[in-house]
């Protein structure tokens, strides 16, 4: 989130303390250039590629719901956010980026806009209906000025009418989101040559589409096409049946389905892992490209953060682990890295500058060791990235094993109670007999079984993400395990559950390989 993540041109430190109140629903200040500053924190971590707010000019002022600092009420397509900074802070942007070798990924907004003005919607309404010509120049939102450029009024009201959700409005009485008649030939044409833009003007490599399913699969399947880039989109829903098709339309689409079992089978000890399984399964088999093009998370900007749902530091580790041994694309939401813990929107838009960037917290330390595991396994596997993802059984409750040669990540939601403990016994033959492993988390080596097969304990309820130790080579994670006869150390290889335990008792970003 553009707006939260960082501040511009403060180097005296006194940046830490600009307050962020996010119950007051206004903007704090983050920009672009901000961005720019703080891209050795985010390719620190090891991602490829960073996702913002939708940059394009919002309603100013007050609204009934707030400021739009969030990015999602467009009023002019054609302007950019002067919150965030100008174009050519954008093209900056784009350009650090790629000098870096990541990518720019854009959230953008094309199913409704939002008027600068008061909006009736009952004389809106009267005036389609008794008007047989177009209404011209009556709406003040940019490109599209007429009321013919939108869909009637109605409001929707049965989310299972599909018909309804795609061309009724969201929004309300008091403040309407005005629903762009994605249908019309000549407003398509319109997005269309608008998005060509876009992507030429400021160097973008991918769009992330919001409310997706709002607007119909013709429209997408024509739109991403006419894009010609990566694009991901967010159909919010728990059925992986109604997800299925948009994944023909586009790149790839978040992992909603997946994350409405992976939240409540972490948040406690009797979290159901057989249902997060299930959908996984059902969505390796029912997407186009299996789950290997989905946007897989665990936090975002809509959803409570996980530290909000559980205290509990072991069941938050395990989470995190998640997106990163998943076939999908690992999605980072920023400040996960922190520790931050805020609930319902807009509690979970806090500004991350208040955590001073910690590049010693245990979580964006365990970030890096993930990342960079990820990493390892793509070049020493070379089907890694089309592998899918198995669970084996770890013949013991309340554990999940997931394998993705060369991972193998033992997860557990026992929790952190220090009279409980989980070991995990997989006796399919995951590695070599006898094959040297190290847990990339803490970087302990272990011993595979006679028969390729791991026996191990959990320590504190916490989570471990196996390899091979030849799968490290020429890493530089765990080097101390991969080369203990020359002594060489780890710089930042190892998390402290000790100091995970510690500091979680008391921008989204994606790696694109």
């Amino acid at each position: 989130m553009t707006d939260r993540f960082a501040l511009q041109d403060v180097s005296d430190g006194t940046a830490y303390n600009v307050p962020c109140n996010t119950s007051a629903l206004q903007y704090c200040g983050g920009t672009w250039r901000g961005i720019i500053d703080h891209l050795d924190y985010i390719q620190g971590m090891g991602f490829d590629a960073i996702w913002i707010s939708p940059p394009f000019s919002n309603v100013e002022g007050q609204t009934p719901m707030g400021e739009a600092y969030h990015g999602y009420w467009p009023q002019n397509l054609t302007a950019l956010n002067s919150h965030f900074g100008t174009a050519k802070d954008l093209k900056n942007l784009s350009n650090s980026l790629h000098a870096r070798g990541m990518y720019l990924m854009l959230d953008i907004v094309v199913n409704h806009m939002v008027s600068p003005l008061p909006f009736n919607a009952t004389a809106v309404q009267l005036a389609m209906n008794n008007s047989t010509t177009p209404i011209k120049n009556t709406t003040s939102v940019y490109p599209f000025t007429d009321l013919s450029d939108f869909h009637s009024l109605c409001w929707i009201t049965d989310y299972s009418n599909q018909t309804e959700v795609e061309q009724c409005w969201l929004g309300n009485e008091n403040m309407p989101w005005a629903d762009v008649d994605t249908e019309n030939p000549e407003v398509i044409g319109t997005l269309n040559d608008w998005i060509a833009d876009v992507i030429g003007d400021f160097g973008v490599d991918g769009l992330r589409l919001s409310t997706v399913k709002f607007v119909s699969r013709d429209f997408w399947d024509t739109f991403t096409t006419q894009a010609g880039i990566f694009t991901l989109g967010e159909v919010y829903s728990i059925d992986v049946d109604y997800t299925s098709p948009y994944t023909s339309v586009m790149s790839a689409v978040l992992d909603y389905p997946t994350w409405f079992e992976l939240v409540p089978a972490f948040t406690s000890p009797g979290g159901n892992f057989d249902a997060l399984k299930g959908i996984v399964q059902q969505s390796q088999s029912a997407y186009s490209s299996g789950a290997f093009m989905t946007g897989s998370f665990l936090e975002n900007h809509d959803q409570p953060r996980f530290g909000s749902l559980t205290s509990d530091p072991a069941l938050r580790a395990n989470a995190i682990v998640w997106p990163f041994i998943h076939d999908g694309i690992p999605t980072l939401y920023y400040g996960q890295e922190q520790g931050l813990s805020g609930g319902q929107t807009p509690n979970n838009h806090e500004a991350l500058w208040h955590t001073r960037y910690d590049p010693e917290h245990a979580l964006y330390m365990m970030v890096i060791a993930l990342n960079q595991a990820r990493k390892a396994a793509i070049t020493s596997e070379k089907y890694f990235l089309t592998t899918s993802m198995q669970f084996l059984e770890a013949n013991s409750p309340n554990t999940l094993v997931v394998s993705k040669p060369p991972l193998l990540a033992l997860l557990t939601n026992i929790g952190s109670q220090q009279t409980s403990f989980v070991r995990w016994n997989v006796t399919h033959p995951v590695f070599k007999s006898r094959q040297q492993l190290v847990d990339v988390l803490t970087c302990r080596t272990f011993l595979a079984g006679d028969n390729g097969g791991v026996s191990i304990q959990s320590d504190e309820g916490m989570p471990k993400v196996l390899m091979p130790v030849t799968s490290l080579e020429g890493t530089n994670l765990c080097l101390q395990s991969v080369d203990v006869g020359r002594s060489r150390r780890s710089i930042r290889s190892a998390v402290s559950w000790t100091a995970v335990l510690a500091s979680m008792v008391v921008l989204a970003v994606a790696n694109f390989t």
